[in-house]
C-alpha cells in the first residue's frame, strides 16, 4: 500500500464538469439580449478566441497587468465578435453577465462519485487540496457546489503565479500540505498536465480515463482510473 497522506485534484473534468457546451451557454445569453447565434459557431469560435488569449497572455494574464475578470470579458467578447456580433455594449454586458454566471453552480456539476470518493478519502484520513489552472473565481464554484469543504487547500495557477504542468505549483501544493512529494498523490483527467507533470516532483499520481478514451503508453494500468470510485483500491494496490 502506499504510504501516503496528502491527495491533490484537478477539478475541471476530474470533479466538476459544465452543465452544457460552452456554446448552448452563450447562445442563451444572446437569446435573451435579442441576439440568434447558433450554439456550434460559437463553441468553434471559443475555442479560437481562448486559444489566442492563451497563447498572448498565459494564465490569466499574470504578470502582464491583465486581471482574470478582465482576461475572461475578453475572450467573451472575441467569441462573440468572430460569430458576427459587434454592438460594443451588447457584448460587455453579455460577457460580464456571463463572467459572474461561470462562477455560480448553475454552470457546473458534481461528476458521478466525486463527492463519495471525497468523503471516503477523508474517512481514510488523507489530508486534501486542490491543484486547478482555474481563476480566483474556484472556491466560490467549488462552495456553491458543495465540495469545497473536504479541501483544506485551493490553489489554482491565477494564486500560485504558475500552471500546470509547471512543476512549481506541485511544490507550492506540497508546502501547503506539509508533505514531501513521496507522500502526496495527485489525481487528475490530463496526461501532461497532471499525470505527468505531478510525477516529475516526485509525486504519485492517477489518471482518471473513461474506457475508450485514447491510451497512453507510458501509464501503466494501475495508475489509470475509469472512475473515482477505483481511487482507495489503486491507493491501497501500489
Amino acid at each position: 500500500m502506499l504510504r501516503l497522506r496528502l491527495l491533490t485534484w484537478d477539478v475541471k473534468d476530474t470533479l466538476l464538469r459544465l452543465r452544457r457546451p460552452v456554446g448552448e451557454s452563450y447562445a442563451a445569453e444572446a437569446r435573451a439580449h435579442g441576439v440568434r447565434v447558433q450554439p456550434e459557431a460559437l463553441s468553434r469560435a471559443f475555442r479560437e478566441a481562448y486559444g489566442a488569449q492563451n497563447r498572448q497572455f498565459p494564465n490569466y494574464g499574470q504578470g502582464q497587468g491583465l486581471s482574470s475578470q478582465q482576461w475572461w470579458v475578453d475572450v467573451v467578447k472575441q467569441t462573440f465578435r468572430l460569430s458576427g456580433v459587434h454592438e460594443e455594449g451588447i457584448l460587455t454586458l453579455m460577457a460580464e453577465k456571463l463572467y459572474r454566471d461561470f462562477c455560480s453552480a448553475c454552470n457546473w456539476e458534481v461528476l458521478p462519485g466525486a463527492g463519495e470518493t471525497l468523503s471516503r478519502c477523508h474517512q481514510h484520513g488523507f489530508h486534501m487540496g486542490v491543484v486547478s489552472n482555474f481563476d480566483n473565481r474556484l472556491e466560490n464554484v467549488l462552495s456553491q457546489c458543495n465540495l469545497r469543504h473536504h479541501f483544506e487547500f485551493v490553489l489554482t495557477s491565477e494564486d500560485a503565479g504558475f500552471a500546470k504542468p509547471d512543476g512549481r505549483i506541485f511544490e507550492k501544493a506540497l508546502r501547503l500540505g506539509g508533505v514531501p512529494p513521496e507522500q502526496a498523490a495527485h489525481i487528475g483527467d490530463d496526461y501532461a498536465r497532471d499525470y505527468r507533470a505531478a510525477r516529475a516532483v516526485g509525486m504519485h499520481s492517477f489518471l482518471l480515463r473513461a474506457a475508450g478514451q485514447g491510451e497512453e503508453p507510458e501509464v501503466p494500468p494501475e495508475h489509470v482510473l475509469p472512475t473515482l470510485s477505483h481511487l482507495l483500491a489503486r491507493i491501497e494496490m501500489g
